[in-house]
């Protein structure tokens, strides 16, 4: 069936803003440029929450981890749970039921607590440790391309953008190849929940799935209890943190498990690779510099990727106590919402911010990996992978183009992540004479 791309929507003014509307979710950047300029700290009629849209408030928010707090436990008047507390309750028995109530994730944590447990992760994607990744990183990348490029098309989405990431950060944690898929519908069904648009009926199977996941990983974990091994995934079980004399419990495992690793540690990066290729079929001059010399763009090129279509497009800050911003007061115990990909397109901050410039200045000030004390950790681990895929699409396709009537370019429902669910490509692959052999590249 022949597929129609989306018609952006343009609001006229805050009130006609629903980040919750798929439609409007589709090309949320009109939205923010208005409320930038209008309304830079808004109310969400829906939900409640405070948006906050400007770069140097959200940069100043991200710095600030007293009265911004991580901590989502105990918000009021716009919380999530607070949304439908009875759901919320009814959730949180079914995981009592017939699984674990997940901890408190790393991100959903505050100093001195956070800090101490963030040292157990620090020690596994320190810039060390992803370069003795990087020649399985790099030889991973070629591996799946290499596996369509005769083909003259793919779902880049599908071939590649998700298999790659979840290949990798399943090498870290001792997880089969042969379980990835299995692993992503579980992580899918995480991010459906995550994305806060479903039915009741849709969140009891998010949450079903999420406690087949747990069943699944909780034997692993017995396991390497007895028989520790050298994955991170044994390390995080058997690692006592010092001070809270312990290592993290099976509740906070199965947290990790979801949050912070194979969600944390795949899908946004599955995102940035996906949405990277069809910023480079609109805007073709820019595929051709960037093929003309990739030593010098292409780093260049992943930021702007992860600024211009942010992976992550806003996430959660509770309040401690009443602040004032913009003449707006933000009540302890608010929710607030800080949009990224807002911040990243904020012409205060950059020039040109709607370009994809692989001559801007100083590309990775975005804060599509977040600031301060919760800069994503995962964030060298992931440059590393975008810069891969990236690099192989350039040492294998010549020239590439969308495939007439399959597209919709509709991301996926969900009011925090932007995902493409698809992307179907055709391309002309370099002759087998001209493609660089993997092993020859320098992966410093």
């Amino acid at each position: 069936m022949t597929k129609q791309p989306y018609q952006p929507v343009v609001p006229a003014q805050p009130d006609d803003i629903n980040f919750l509307d798929h439609e409007m979710q589709n090309c949320p950047y009109h939205a923010y440029q208005l409320l930038r300029d209008e309304a830079p700290v808004w109310i969400d009629p829906v939900t409640g929450f405070y948006v906050i849209t400007r770069f140097e408030d959200l940069r100043e928010v991200l710095l600030d981890k007293e009265r911004f707090s991580n901590d989502m436990r105990g918000g009021q008047g716009g919380s999530r749970e607070q949304l439908d507390a009875e759901r919320a309750g009814r959730m949180y028995q079914l995981y009592e039921d017939k699984g674990w109530v997940p901890g408190a994730t790393l991100a959903g944590r505050d100093d001195p607590n956070h800090k101490q447990m963030r040292t157990m992760f620090d020690e596994a994607f320190k810039p060390k440790r992803i370069r003795t990744m990087d020649p399985f990183v790099r030889d991973t990348a070629y591996k799946l391309i290499d596996e369509f490029i005769d083909d003259g098309q793919c779902d880049w989405v599908k071939q590649l953008a998700v298999p790659f990431p979840l290949i990798v950060i399943g090498q870290q944690m001792g997880v089969p190849e042969e379980d990835i898929w299995q692993i992503k519908a579980w992580t899918d069904a995480w991010v459906q929940r995550l994305g806060m648009m479903q039915t009741e009926e849709e969140e009891l199977w998010s949450v079903e799935m999420e406690i087949e996941a747990q069943h699944y990983f909780q034997p692993i974990f017995e396991r390497l209890r007895r028989e520790p091994d050298d994955t991170l995934l044994s390390d995080m079980v058997n690692r006592v943190i010092p001070e809270w004399d312990r290592a993290l419990s099976d509740n906070e495992l199965h947290a990790e498990m979801m949050a912070d690793t194979f969600v944390g540690g795949s899908e946004t990066t599955t995102n940035a690779i996906a949405y990277g290729v069809k910023l480079l079929i609109e805007n073709p001059h820019v595929w051709e510099k960037l093929k003309s010399d990739p030593d010098k763009y292409l780093r260049t090129f992943c930021e702007e990727v992860v600024r211009l279509e942010g992976p992550v497009q806003g996430l959660f800050r509770m309040m401690t106590e009443d602040v004032e911003l913009h003449g707006v007061t933000i009540p302890k115990g608010a929710m607030v919402n800080l949009r990224y990909a807002a911040a990243n397109r904020d012409e205060r901050e950059f020039e040109c911010p709607e370009d994809l410039d692989l001559e801007r200045e100083k590309p990775g000030k975005h804060l599509g990996f977040g600031s301060g004390t919760h800069h994503c950790l995962g964030a060298p681990l992931a440059r590393r992978e975008m810069f891969w895929a990236f690099r192989a699409l350039i040492d294998r396709i010549d020239t590439m183009r969308f495939a007439e009537g399959m597209n919709s370019f509709e991301c996926a429902r969900n009011f925090s992540l932007r995902a493409l669910p698809e992307l179907h490509i055709e391309f002309d692959a370099r002759p087998a004479e001209d493609r660089v052999d993997p092993a020859s590249l320098d992966t410093d």
